[in-house]
């Protein structure tokens, strides 16, 4: 796999939320109001499987779009919807916590352009198990990867459907979480996310990394290394695809109500750029 470097500066999330402040990417968030701000706590346990993954999000409705960004546990408090849900969107893109400005950031964008007017490939996954979609939806994301057999795939943060869809594109592994020591199948999973990113020939990263402030990071990183990214996010999905070409080579763009919260079929979109890293 041959590696392209880029040391002109990276795009940063801040740079994003200024200029959408400056009103670059539509109409002024000044103008804007967060009809609802809510959040949702739920665990999922997978057949055959050991870890229960936790999952927290706080997601803001702007008029007729969504926003949502996953966040740890005790970062915000539950009171945030009361106090949030009408407040002016600049507010929120000056003033709140960092999930909460990726939730009304990604709300912004999404209504801007929603994914199913943007040119994606839309994936519509199965109706079924949860052990069913997981395997739909990480196969779709693993397929986002152009990697040669037995390829180093940098994986921030883990699941384990993905960890299997990456092994069945001939890709080897590296996960990386904050919250897991092991997949089920054993592999250790590390926390550290730079000796990943630098022993990865391309990183497959969640939106969450969007949430806790790692995302300009990992992007820098692998712009500097000419390596691919590629992005899957229930998390700031629509913030992401605006790093397409930038740093982003694809994205898996799943917006709200995702696919974990349905048994029946759902769409996530896929997005590809020709762009180097």
């Amino acid at each position: 796999m041959t590696h392209r470097t880029d040391t002109a500066p990276a795009p940063t999330v801040d740079a994003l939320v200024a200029a959408v402040l400056a009103g670059e990417h539509g109409p002024l968030p000044s103008g804007l109001v967060a009809t609802s701000v809510f959040w949702i706590h739920h665990g999922t346990r997978l057949a055959g499987g050991d870890s229960t993954y936790l999952n927290q999000y706080v997601l803001v409705r702007l008029g007729d779009s969504f926003g949502g960004c996953a966040f740890e546990a005790g970062e915000i408090d539950p009171a945030i919807c009361r106090d949030s849900s009408g407040s002016p969107l600049d507010v929120l893109l000056r003033e709140a916590p960092r999930p909460l400005r990726i939730a009304a950031l990604d709300a912004y964008l999404a209504g801007q352009l929603p994914h199913r007017d943007a040119g994606a490939e839309p994936v519509v996954l199965p109706a079924g198990t949860p052990e069913v979609r997981a395997r739909a939806r990480d196969a779709a994301i693993a397929g986002l990867l152009d990697i040669d057999a037995g390829a180093r795939v940098g994986l921030i943060g883990v699941v384990d459907p993905l960890v299997a869809a990456i092994r069945e594109r001939g890709g080897a592994p590296l996960p990386c979480d904050f919250n897991l020591r092991a997949t089920r199948w054993g592999d250790p999973v590390t926390a550290d996310m730079h000796e990943v990113l630098e022993r990865a020939d391309a990183v497959v990263a969640t939106g969450m990394t969007l949430g806790n402030g790692s995302f300009d990071t990992v992007l820098d990183r692998c712009r500097t290394r000419g390596i691919p990214l590629v992005v899957y996010a229930q998390s700031g999905s629509a913030v992401a695809r605006a790093f397409l070409g930038s740093g982003v080579t694809a994205l898996s763009a799943e917006p709200f109500p995702f696919s974990q919260f349905s048994a029946d079929p759902t769409t996530l979109y896929r997005y590809r750029t020709a762009g180097r890293p």
